[in-house]
């Protein structure tokens, strides 16, 4: 008998090669997922895993109030309301497929899926001209996760436990990426600010010096700005996403166990498979971007209508319909005493939005000719900057208690009333 080689088959009946299946019968096997949650298991533990889906009756009732034209406000409403629950089921859906598809292409689902509803909201907005409202939507997001949702987080936390500790490296940089976008916002309206009133007193003094006998309107120097805002956005949006990039690998791979919590519990198991999630995945991101696109087509009529400032609108009532499920994960974990998943979470998805969808969204605007600047009104700028100010001071000891959660709930709702009559 002879002994085994380094050529020699591993199995007796074998030659040491194996045909691979035909193409047909993988396919087959890929819809099968042998091994996984069968078809039906997986739709039943979507569709019926949760009480909160019970608002998905509210999608028919949006798509027929919408084509019968209904009253502006019930367009609105029903459509607010059933986005609710298909943000719910596309979170569901990317944690699905994420326990499939390992940490890497995880991270980039999440950073693609993670935030949907802010995308296609925003799109939807963008494609009907509606700029402010992609504008104050976006900021609404970033200013709701850090401010309403993580506050809320330790307040409930607080409440249950006297003070909650969580990994100080990863939080701070994760609020400094939060910072460099904050930035990045400031930047431009600090540009329009100085050319704005640089241009003013230059074409006064241009005036009077030349003896004109009419008003020159500035018009010229104005669409020079605007340029000049374009470019900067545009530049600077590409810049984002390639930082974006960076903090993807810093956290999955290079930094990965800076932002691994200690987990006592065994591993989350899939309730679906990866193919019914993908295509579950698919079919509510199409339902929710006819949705937004009722929801978006109905809010002028109802801010006229109804006397709800606009900006109000974009700022404080959108960001409610796509961080609801967020709200609810990021509260729960906080009173398991998970704070880095909270803080993960809210100012993960913060910087998501500023470093990925905010850039995302101006270069889809570049190339659909919607221009989208990152020039933001100053008192919004302002807003925005002071919050991430708030929260840094806030998370850079390491600790939270009831009473940071209070402060910054609490500044949450100052600016919700300075929009309110703005």
């Amino acid at each position: 008998m002879s002994l085994p080689t380094e050529s020699s088959p591993l199995l007796e009946n074998g030659n040491g090669h194996h045909s691979p299946k035909p193409f047909a019968s993988r396919v087959l096997d890929l819809f099968k997922a042998p091994g996984q949650p069968s078809w039906l298991k997986s739709y039943n533990f979507f569709f019926f895993g949760s009480w909160f889906n019970l608002f998905l009756l509210f999608v028919p009732l949006s798509a027929t109030a919408h084509y019968l034209n209904w009253d502006a406000g019930l367009r609105f409403i029903f459509s607010f309301i059933a986005i609710m629950p298909l943000a719910s089921l596309l979170g569901t859906a990317t944690e699905q497929l994420s326990l499939e598809l390992g940490q890497t292409l995880s991270g980039l689902l999440n950073a693609s899926f993670g935030n949907a509803v802010e995308i296609i909201v925003g799109v939807t907005a963008l494609m009907q001209g509606q700029v402010r409202i992609v504008q104050t939507s976006l900021l609404g997001s970033i200013l709701s996760n850090l401010l309403l949702v993580l506050g809320c987080s330790f307040l409930a936390g607080g409440l249950k436990f006297p003070e909650s500790n969580f990994q100080v490296t990863a939080a701070q940089a994760s609020s400094s990426l939060m910072t460099l976008s904050c930035i990045t916002l400031v930047i431009p309206a600090a540009y329009h600010s100085a050319k704005s009133h640089a241009g003013g007193v230059d074409n006064t003094t241009l005036a009077l010096i030349s003896g004109m006998d009419f008003i020159y309107d500035g018009s010229d120097l104005e669409n020079i700005y605007a340029d000049g805002l374009k470019f900067i956005s545009r530049g600077t949006a590409i810049l984002l996403l390639i930082v974006y990039i960076a903090y993807l690998y810093f956290q999955l791979r290079s930094h990965a166990f800076l932002f691994t919590a200690e987990e006592d519990e065994e591993p989350e198991q899939a309730e679906m498979n990866t193919v019914s999630a993908g295509f579950a995945l698919l079919l509510v991101t199409v339902v929710t971007s006819f949705c937004a696109d009722y929801l978006v087509a109905s809010i002028e009529e109802t801010a006229d209508r109804y006397n709800i400032p606009k900006a109000f609108i974009g700022l404080i009532l959108l960001p409610i319909v796509a961080n609801a499920a967020e709200h609810v994960t990021s509260v729960w974990m906080a009173l398991k005493g998970k704070m880095e998943l909270t803080i993960g979470i809210c100012v993960g998805s913060s910087i998501q939005i500023s470093t990925f969808v905010v850039p995302l969204l101006v270069i889809v605007g570049w190339i659909t000719h919607h221009d989208l600047t990152l020039f933001f009104a100053d008192f919004e700028t302002i807003v925005l900057f002071v919050s991430v100010l708030l929260v840094n001071f806030l998370i850079q000891d390491g600790k939270s208690n009831y009473m940071e959660g209070l402060m910054l709930v609490t500044l949450y709702l100052v600016i919700a009333l300075a929009f309110w009559v703005s």
